[in-house]
């Protein structure tokens, strides 16, 4: 009798056939653990990814040529977007700090999805540490995330942004570092 490998092993295997021929980008190694997971039925994203279909089809001609993928969220995860007023807000702020490129454009997408998850933003992401989703923001946005430089909680931070542009201080707090919260926006994230 044959034992069906655990979601883990399918997302690993997925992970290196993906990864198995050069990567056209940096972005490819992270975009390899979304997808591998996402097929694995793990993190939150939707249908694409939370691309429209011309992009989740660009994006897969682009960094995994040749490889067959799912479109429909394999854990059946839809989002509501209506309910994220933010949404647009995100996707601005996310802009206002990359570059101008249809790559850009997709991770936005994508990163905007995650954050309508209720776990971390890089566990709904479908990556496999926060260390990842660090490196990939760094990347992608260096001088926002430069601003997170006492390691606050990514989808804290991102909420944190916004609401300072909009000068909304919602923290009772004079500082982060005496709130009784700070646990909770701060530390590890296992």
């Amino acid at each position: 009798m044959s034992v069906l490998p655990q979601a883990q092993d399918v997302s690993q295997l997925l992970y290196h056939r993906l990864t198995s021929r050069p990567l056209p980008t940096a972005n490819s190694e992270w975009l390899a653990c979304m997808l591998a997971s996402w097929c694995a039925g793990k993190g939150v994203l939707p249908d694409y990814l939370g691309l429209a279909p011309e992009q989740f089809s660009q994006l897969q001609n682009l960094f995994f040529p040749g490889v067959s993928l799912p479109t429909l969220a394999p854990s059946g995860s839809t989002l509501d977007y209506s309910r994220m007023l933010e949404k647009d807000d995100l996707i601005n702020l996310l802009k206002h700090y990359a570059q101008a490129d249809a790559e850009n454009d997709w991770l936005i997408a994508i990163i905007v999805a995650g954050c309508l998850g209720s776990d971390h933003l890089w566990q709904d992401l479908g990556l496999w540490s926060r260390q990842q989703l660090s490196a990939m923001l760094h990347h992608n946005f260096p001088e926002l995330a430069a601003k997170n430089n006492k390691d606050m909680k990514w989808k804290k931070f991102l909420y944190k942004q916004l609401c300072e542009e909009e000068g909304i201080y919602v923290c009772r707090a004079p500082s982060c570092e005496v709130c009784i919260d700070y646990p909770k926006c701060f530390g590890p994230e296992d």
